[in-house]
């Protein structure tokens, strides 16, 4: 079964991440690409997404499409990546969302 690991980065974590010093830093993103590296074989496809005030967002509610900069909705919660998985059921799923090292939300959603 296919699903997506949406990772949410809340404010809170933001500042944390921006607060830390450079060799903090870089152990959390070091731990991150251990969890990419431990779970290759079920990882499909995934990316990073740029910060949210780098999106563009269409309206597409009324008559002529609205084309904004940034996102639609200012929220204290954002997604800053995925990964796509290929696990028996969703258990397994939540065993890797479970071990996830940095933001600290990961929605589950199955894919087709």
């Amino acid at each position: 079964m296919k699903y997506v690991l949406m990772f949410v980065e809340t404010e809170q974590f933001a500042r944390d991440l921006e607060a830390m010093g450079e060799a903090e830093r870089e152990a959390a993103y070091a731990a991150v690409g251990r969890w990419f590296a431990e779970h290759a074989d079920k990882i499909t496809h995934h990316t990073h997404l740029y910060p949210v005030h780098t999106a563009t967002t269409v309206r597409l509610d009324g008559g002529e499409p609205v084309v904004t900069d940034g996102p639609f909705v200012e929220g204290k919660e954002v997604v800053s990546g995925f990964a796509e998985v290929e696990v028996a059921d969703l258990d397994e799923a939540l065993v890797l969302a479970r071990s996830w090292p940095a933001c600290p939300i990961v929605e589950i959603r199955p894919a087709s």
